[in-house]
């Protein structure tokens, strides 16, 4: 990691995969204050580089052109990959051969940290009773949420044989305010999802760390107690949304996935033929 006085940001180059997507279009300005240059891919359009920016469009299936975007690179945030449940062809494309590109790119590079954006979806099954930690086996609701699962133990390999530190994030639902009654026990802030990239970026021993991504939420499925050592803390909650939320919205049906899985409809989407 880059050593830095407290004027100068601590990262020389990030790259920020998945940049046009979003949640990249949340962190690019973000994470723009915290390095010296900001490397922004994606395959969609990314507008133009603003300064201290740096547009490097890429496929994550293109090997040659993953090995070329991690570069010089201090560390990774990957938030770049289908991110809902699709069919498998697309899937295993960007998060099964994209993933793999991206490590075997950073073992060839040199770089030691890379911020992976998982899913609560690897875990879906699990009903909303049970509150579950990192240790929990997977349980994933859809094929989205299986390519996550294999994210996640890709890069504990990459860990363990090479050293290149991850921090698994998965990410509950992240948007400018709860949406609805699931969203009072997933919801992330915008301004705690910042919180937690920079702590999974800036972890003096992040090792191989699962972290799921919500915020201070008085209703809680995820207990992050074992991944402490990242520093995490949440400043938000879904709580000042709770009242208007439950007076506007009917409880769903006992059977409502909505009402019984951690994924919620994720759970009743596919298959694809």
């Amino acid at each position: 990691m880059a050593s830095a006085s407290s004027s100068t940001p601590p990262f020389h180059r990030l790259l920020l995969t998945g940049a046009a997507g979003g949640l990249g279009r949340v962190l690019r300005p973000r994470l723009r204050r915290h390095c010296q240059r900001l490397r922004l891919s994606d395959r969609a359009d990314l507008g133009s580089a603003a300064d201290g920016e740096e547009l490097q469009p890429a496929a994550l299936e293109d090997r040659a052109a993953m090995r070329e975007l991690l570069r010089e690179v201090d560390a990774v945030v990957h938030l770049g990959g289908i991110a809902v449940e699709a069919a498998w062809e697309p899937i295993q494309a960007a998060n099964i051969t994209g993933v793999y590109h991206l490590y075997e790119a950073a073992r060839l590079n040199g770089v030691r940290r890379i911020v992976f954006a998982s899913s609560n979806h690897v875990v879906g099954f699990y009903r909303q009773h049970e509150v579950i930690d990192a240790l929990a086996p997977p349980r994933p609701d859809t094929l989205y949420g299986v390519s996550k699962a294999f994210g996640e133990n890709l890069s504990r390999m990459y860990f363990e044989r090479y050293g290149i530190e991850t921090v698994c994030l998965r990410i509950g639902s992240s948007t400018p305010a709860p949406e609805n009654r699931r969203m009072l026990a997933t919801w992330l802030s915008h301004d705690d999802l910042e919180r937690l990239v920079l702590a999974a970026l800036t972890a003096p021993n992040a090792g191989h760390s699962i972290v799921y991504g919500l915020s201070d939420n008085r209703t809680r499925w995820w207990d992050n107690r074992l991944a402490a050592h990242i520093g995490y803390r949440p400043q938000d909650s879904s709580e000042p949304w709770r009242a208007e939320i439950e007076a506007t919205q009917p409880v769903p049906d006992p059977d409502d996935p909505t009402r019984l899985y951690h994924g919620g409809v994720f759970v009743e989407l596919g298959p694809y033929d």
